[in-house]
Parts: structure tokens; sequence; C-alpha cells
């Protein structure tokens, strides 16, 4: 089907930035809150950190079917009914009354937002000609990282004065002023691949693969950890090897075999997931408990590394369009493994300005590496699979999200057990903080040299 004329390129842009500012605003948003929600529901450390690994975990698992499916069916047709399930789905959080709902309700809203983050880059890439993708990229990229900024200082203020409910509670009016102005203005339908079959089989294995490692992964070091970590991993070693067989594959593995600069560019977004997500849960953890400033003050020393990815990403974006994307990119990566290495320095006395100065050096790192790494991925693929290659830069960024809090819940798990975080343990949250910090510092490291390595798109 026919993409919208050249006309209609600002308001497509408009359309798929609108929730690539709402979905990120209410994560960060959440991570401020949840010292408030843990004692609520008396939850533990690693419980806690089940209100957001559920959130990824189900968008993971849906990211790349539901790209394939907005391949075939329509990238449109997905993108409504995504938006429309976690504006549903954030009114039924708010309902929450235990902890086990909230965990359930918050993946209910990771399946709509895998099914907006699965089609809304595909659409801009499908509008938007090769010389100008990355600009609109950058645009698309900087509200991501306004919705990070303002998410943990708005955040905060309704935390404090309103409760955490109405953090949820202000995503739906925003919810359904995206979809009231997608139905209106957004024409139009991108379906490149058409009648093509979609794979249920390869689909289950997948969800059901991944879902049973990241599972097992938070419950080391435990045995049952390691049995059902390797039991989801030999189901991800069974989906690939059944993909590369099958006649319609979810998930194209000659884009892996055959393209190196897409290979190592959703490698090297793997990697810097992995490294950087984390961050904002443990400085969050670590400004309320350690330093006991209020979820206000934390969330205003917060904003601080989103609001330079903010500025910067445009600017990075459009660099890209104009040298090897490769080596922008890659300048980010170094700065980030540097702001990673400096927070390894964290103790309870550490001044504010140096926190600050940590996160601006890891915004404007993020900042380069981020639009570039999309634009090179975008730009090395055919236009029949940017669903498919939306969902897997979408999976290696959720995967990446997701590997980040299992490590911080298997540290959690090693200094603190399963045991609420009080003062007496604020010694053994510090270590655990720093312990993570000296992790995500090497694996920056190695991301560079998967940067580096990926080769030219043009």
């Amino acid at each position: 089907m026919e993409s919208p004329q050249p006309s209609g390129k600002k308001t497509v842009l408009l359309v798929t930035t609108l929730p690539s500012f709402l979905i990120p605003f209410m994560g960060s948003s959440v991570n401020i809150a949840l010292p408030s929600i843990g004692k609520e529901f008396a939850m533990n450390a690693v419980l806690l950190g089940w209100v957001v690994t559920a959130y990824l975990l189900s968008m993971a698992m849906f990211l790349v079917p539901f790209g394939r499916i907005a391949d075939i069916l329509g990238r449109k047709k997905v993108f409504l009914w995504g938006i429309s399930l976690y504006t549903f789905a954030c009114l039924l959080t708010i309902l929450s009354n235990s902890a086990i709902l909230l965990i359930v309700f918050r993946s209910f809203q990771g399946i709509g937002a895998s099914m907006v983050f699965g089609t809304a880059v595909a659409i801009l890439t499908s509008v938007f000609p090769a010389h100008e993708r990355g600009k609109a990229l950058g645009i698309n990229v900087a509200a991501t990282y306004s919705g990070l900024s303002l998410g943990p200082f708005l955040g905060g203020l309704l935390t404090q004065y309103l409760g955490w409910r109405s953090i949820f509670w202000i995503n739906i009016p925003l919810g359904l002023m995206v979809i009231g102005f997608a139905f209106w203005k957004l024409k139009g339908e991108w379906a490149e691949a058409q009648g093509e079959r979609f794979d249920v089989e390869g689909s289950i294995l997948y969800g059901l693969s991944l879902a049973a490692m990241i599972y097992g992964i938070s419950l080391l070091p435990a045995k049952s950890g390691i049995l059902l970590g390797g039991t989801g991993l030999l189901g991800i070693l069974g989906f690939i090897r059944y993909e590369m067989k099958t006649e319609s594959p979810i998930f194209e593995m000659n884009l892996f075999r055959q393209n190196r600069v897409f290979a190592f560019s959703n490698l090297a977004a793997l990697i810097n997931y992995s490294a950087t997500f984390a961050v904002s849960f443990l400085l969050s953890l670590y400004l309320q408990y350690t330093k006991g400033f209020s979820p206000p003050t934390a969330g205003t020393i917060l904003i601080s590394q989103p609001i330079i990815q903010a500025i910067f990403s445009p600017f990075a974006g459009r660099l890209s369009d104009k040298i090897e994307p490769r080596i922008v990119a890659s300048m980010g990566m170094a700065l980030t493994a540097t702001g990673l290495f400096s927070l390894t320095f964290l103790t309870k006395d550490t001044t504010v300005a140096f926190i600050i100065a940590s996160l601006i050096l890891l915004g404007f790192g993020f900042a380069l590496f981020s639009s570039p790494n999309i634009n090179a991925v975008m730009s090395s693929i055919d236009k029949r699979f940017y669903g498919v290659a939306s969902g897997t830069l979408g999976t290696m960024r959720v995967i990446g999200m997701m590997l980040s809090m299992a490590m911080v819940m298997i540290l959690f798990s090693i200094y603190l057990g399963r045991t609420q975080i009080t003062p007496d343990h604020y010694p053994l949250l510090l270590k655990s903080i720093k312990g993570a910090f000296v992790i995500f510092a090497f694996l920056c490291i190695g991301g560079l040299f998967a940067s580096v390595v990926r080769g030219k798109v043009r």
C-alpha cells in the first residue's frame, strides 16, 4: 500500500513522536515512585525490580512478532491498537490493590508499548527519504528523552503530593489525545509484506524462551534460576535454528548473517542499553535512601541526563546524515563508558555536583550514540523489512534494559537478599550500586568495539 505524499511527513512525525514522549515519560516517572510503591505493598528489593522488569519482559516478548504483523497487516493498525491497549492498561494499574496485580497490569502496558515501538520507527522510515531520515529519527529520539527528562521531576512531584497512582492517571488523557489525533490525522497505510504468512509457531517459541531466560536470570544465584535460564537460552538457540529453515520467519536471520552493519549495530544497541538502563533506577534508590532526598529533589537531579539527551539527539541525527553513523555512535559509546566509570566512585558523601556532572556526560554520550545507531540500522535494509528491523532494534533495546535490571537484581540478591530496604541495609545497597556501575562501565567498553567494527552505511 502507498504511504502519504511528502506533504504528510510532518503529520507522521508528530503522530509517531507523541507516544515516543508519553511512554518513556511514564517509565521514568515510575522509577522515582518505586520507593513509595514498595512501601505501600511491602515489597522487597527484588520484587520491586519486577515492577520495571515485567513491563520490559512483555515488551521484549511481543516487539518482533508485532513488528512482523505490522509489515503484513499494516503498521498504522498495529500502532493504533498499541496506544489504545497501553492507555487502558494505565487505568487497570491505577486499580491495583496488590503487588501481583500491579506487576500483571504493568505487563499489559508492555504489550501495548511493544505495538507502538514496533511500528513508530518503521512508519517514520517508510515516509522519510534517506537524506532526511537521520533528522527525523533524531527528533523522535529527542521526544523520547524529553519524556525521560520530565518524568523524574513531574513524577517526583506527583508521587510526593498526589501519590504514585497519579503518574498513571496523567497518562490516560494524554493517551486518549494521541489516539484521537492519530485517527484524525494519520492517513494511508504501510504494509509492504501484505499477504505473507505470519509465523505463529516461531512467535510462541520465541516468547516462552525469552520469558524463561529472563525469569531464570532474576532467580540467580539459586539453582532454579540456572535451570530455568539455561532452558530459556536453549529455547532461543532452537528458535534461531527454526527461523533459519522456515519460509516466513518473524525474525529474518539473513539480516544478521549477511548484513554486517545491521548485525553489529543491533549488538551495539543491546550492549549500550544493558549498560545504561538501570542507571536511573539505581540513582533513584541511592538519592532517596542513601542521601535522604525527597522524590521531587531526586527527580530534579536525575533530569540532567535525559535533558542533555533531548537537546543533542536531533544534532546527532543530522550529523549522521552527513558523516558515517558509525563514527558518531562510537564517540557516543566512549563517552557513555566514561560517565559510567565516574559513578563507580559514589559514596554516601558524594556531592550533588559530581552526580550531575556524571549524568551530563552520560546524557551527551547516549545522545551521540542513539539516533545515529538507529539511522545505521534502518538505512542498511530493504523497506519490506522496516517493521521487522524496527521490532528487532526495539527488542535489542528492551532485552538490554532487562539484562540491565537482571544484573541489578542479582547484585541485590547477593548483597541484600529478599528483604525490604531499611537504614541498616543502606551500606550494602551502596555496595551493590557501585558494583553495578563497575560492570556497566566494562560492558560499554565492549560495546565500543562492536560499534567501531560494524562497517559503513554509505
